[in-house]
Protein backbone atom coordinates (compact mmCIF):
# COMPACT_ATOMS: atom_id res chain seq x y z
CA UNK A 1 0.00 0.00 0.00
CA UNK A 2 1.17 3.49 -0.86
CA UNK A 3 -0.24 6.52 0.95
CA UNK A 4 0.20 10.26 0.65
CA UNK A 5 -1.33 13.08 2.69
CA UNK A 6 -2.41 16.45 1.37
CA UNK A 7 -3.77 19.65 2.86
CA UNK A 8 -6.53 21.21 0.79
CA UNK A 9 -5.86 24.86 -0.07
CA UNK A 10 -8.62 25.54 -2.61
CA UNK A 11 -11.01 27.99 -0.85
CA UNK A 12 -13.98 25.91 -2.02
CA UNK A 13 -12.49 22.62 -0.80
CA UNK A 14 -13.03 19.56 -2.98
CA UNK A 15 -16.12 20.54 -4.94
CA UNK A 16 -17.54 19.04 -8.14
CA UNK A 17 -14.82 20.07 -10.63
CA UNK A 18 -11.76 18.91 -8.67
CA UNK A 19 -13.61 15.81 -7.46
CA UNK A 20 -14.28 14.93 -11.09
CA UNK A 21 -10.60 15.35 -11.96
CA UNK A 22 -9.55 13.15 -9.04
CA UNK A 23 -12.04 10.44 -10.09
CA UNK A 24 -10.81 10.59 -13.69
CA UNK A 25 -7.24 10.22 -12.43
CA UNK A 26 -8.19 7.24 -10.24
CA UNK A 27 -9.93 5.49 -13.13
CA UNK A 28 -6.65 5.40 -15.07
CA UNK A 29 -5.28 2.80 -12.64
CA UNK A 30 -6.12 -0.80 -11.77
CA UNK A 31 -5.20 -0.34 -8.10
CA UNK A 32 -7.84 0.15 -5.44
CA UNK A 33 -7.66 3.83 -4.51
CA UNK A 34 -9.33 5.40 -1.50
CA UNK A 35 -9.58 8.91 -0.14
CA UNK A 36 -9.70 9.32 3.64
CA UNK A 37 -11.01 12.36 5.53
CA UNK A 38 -11.80 12.42 9.26
CA UNK A 39 -11.60 8.64 9.54
CA UNK A 40 -14.18 8.26 6.74
CA UNK A 41 -13.09 6.45 3.59
CA UNK A 42 -14.48 6.63 0.06
CA UNK A 43 -13.58 4.86 -3.16
CA UNK A 44 -11.78 7.49 -5.22
CA UNK A 45 -13.25 6.00 -8.39
CA UNK A 46 -16.74 7.11 -7.26
CA UNK A 47 -17.73 10.78 -7.65
CA UNK A 48 -20.64 10.26 -5.24
CA UNK A 49 -18.33 8.83 -2.59
CA UNK A 50 -15.84 11.67 -2.92
CA UNK A 51 -18.51 14.38 -2.82
CA UNK A 52 -20.21 12.75 0.19
CA UNK A 53 -17.09 13.36 2.28
CA UNK A 54 -17.66 17.14 2.06
CA UNK A 55 -13.96 18.00 2.18
CA UNK A 56 -13.45 21.71 3.04
CA UNK A 57 -10.47 24.04 2.75
CA UNK A 58 -7.62 23.31 5.21
CA UNK A 59 -8.70 19.65 5.50
CA UNK A 60 -5.97 17.03 5.67
CA UNK A 61 -6.75 14.05 3.45
CA UNK A 62 -4.99 10.81 2.68
CA UNK A 63 -4.97 9.02 -0.64
CA UNK A 64 -4.26 5.30 -0.39
CA UNK A 65 -3.52 3.04 -3.32
CA UNK A 66 -3.22 -0.73 -3.17
CA UNK A 67 -2.37 -2.78 -6.22
CA UNK A 68 -0.03 -3.35 -9.13
CA UNK A 69 0.34 0.32 -10.07
CA UNK A 70 0.02 1.92 -6.64
CA UNK A 71 3.25 3.94 -6.86
CA UNK A 72 2.28 5.41 -10.23
CA UNK A 73 -1.19 6.23 -8.91
CA UNK A 74 0.14 8.18 -5.92
CA UNK A 75 2.54 10.09 -8.17
CA UNK A 76 -0.32 10.96 -10.54
CA UNK A 77 -2.43 12.28 -7.65
CA UNK A 78 0.41 14.43 -6.38
CA UNK A 79 0.73 15.95 -9.84
CA UNK A 80 -3.04 16.38 -10.35
CA UNK A 81 -3.58 18.05 -6.98
CA UNK A 82 -0.64 20.39 -7.59
CA UNK A 83 -1.67 21.25 -11.18
CA UNK A 84 -5.26 22.01 -10.12
CA UNK A 85 -3.99 24.14 -7.22
CA UNK A 86 -6.19 22.04 -5.00
CA UNK A 87 -3.67 21.49 -2.23
CA UNK A 88 -0.15 20.69 -1.10
CA UNK A 89 1.58 17.58 0.24
CA UNK A 90 1.29 17.42 3.98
Amino acid sequence: MEECKFIITDPAGIHARPASILVQTANQFVSNIDIVFRERTANLKSIIGVMALGIPVHAVISIRATGADEESAIKAFSEAISEQKLGDRY
